[in-house]
């Protein structure tokens, strides 16, 4: 990150990454809304601006609690989940993964979280690919998307402070970080179906949360709760074959449909 210095002298400005993915936002209930493969490009563009109104919501919150931060946007949604033209702030990021470099950031938030895949009534729950993916354990504990972001966050002095989503994705992000300040915006009914807040009411309450996150942030710790040496077991919908996974020796083929990856540093994996 760059140097930033307020006028009149040099002082540290606080900066705050947010990751964002479209299918916890509230209004969001469909694979159609966040698949533009699936044909219907108009639900997706409508569903990216809903991500817009409550990433812009915590941006508003963190801002009132902090006039002087810095805030970054990631947009996390593989095919893209947020158009730069609707931030109202911040600064979009889309290419890469920056939440892996996260030196000189104060805290990390969640805006439009989904849970984890095989989630019991969870809205559009996945980990990492819905149509690839059945599931995911690190160290021998199931973990998605939300637990191993934090996580890396966490071992580098990052605390997560703030989640919004779903209200299965609320419960598995409290499992990680207790304290974490969360907002649900959306109750799940099953895979595609939910019971959705208002979106007024929605935003208001992310603007709240982010704005307390801010605030406690010192009271909320990192996420550090795995240590090397890491063991990331992947379970795959469709079998695979024995050759596929290559020929590194720390990757096992357990089976068809699952392999178990070990690596000492936690950035060597596809988390």
């Amino acid at each position: 990150m760059e140097a930033y210095t307020r006028r009149g002298g040099a002082a540290r400005v606080n900066a705050y990454f947010i990751l964002t993915d479209l299918e916890g936002a509230a209004g969001i209930d469909s694979f159609t809304q966040t698949r533009p493969g699936d044909g219907y490009p108009e639900r997706v563009e409508e569903a990216k601006r809903l991500l817009a109104q409550e990433v812009n919501a915590c941006m508003a919150g963190i801002r009132s609690a902090d006039p002087d931060c810095r805030i970054d946007v990631w947009d996390g949604h593989g095919p893209g989940g947020l158009n730069e033209a609707d931030l109202e702030d911040g600064r979009y990021l889309r290419t890469g993964e920056p939440y892996k470099s996260l030196a000189g950031y104060d805290a990390l938030l969640f805006v439009g979280q989904h849970a984890m895949a095989g989630t019991y009534n969870a809205p559009l729950c996945h980990t990492y690919s819905s149509k690839t993916i059945a599931y995911m354990k690190l160290n021998e504990t199931f973990i998605g998307e939300f637990g191993a972001r934090a996580l890396i966050a966490g071992l580098q002095g990052v605390p997560t402070v703030f989640i919004s989503g779903d209200d299965k994705a609320i419960l598995e992000a409290q499992l990680f970080v207790p304290g974490i300040e969360a907002v649900v915006v959306k109750r799940g009914q099953g895979r595609e179906a939910a019971v959705h807040m208002d979106r007024k009411e929605a935003c208001r309450l992310i603007r709240e949360g982010a704005a307390s996150a801010v605030r406690r942030r010192p009271d909320i710790e990192p996420l550090t709760a795995f240590a090397s040496p890491y063991c990331l077991e992947i379970g795959y919908l469709q079998p695979l074959e024995a050759d596929a996974i290559g020929s590194d020796p720390d990757v096992e083929y357990v089976n068809d449909r699952t392999v178990r990856m070990h690596r000492t540093d936690l950035l060597q994996l596809p988390l």
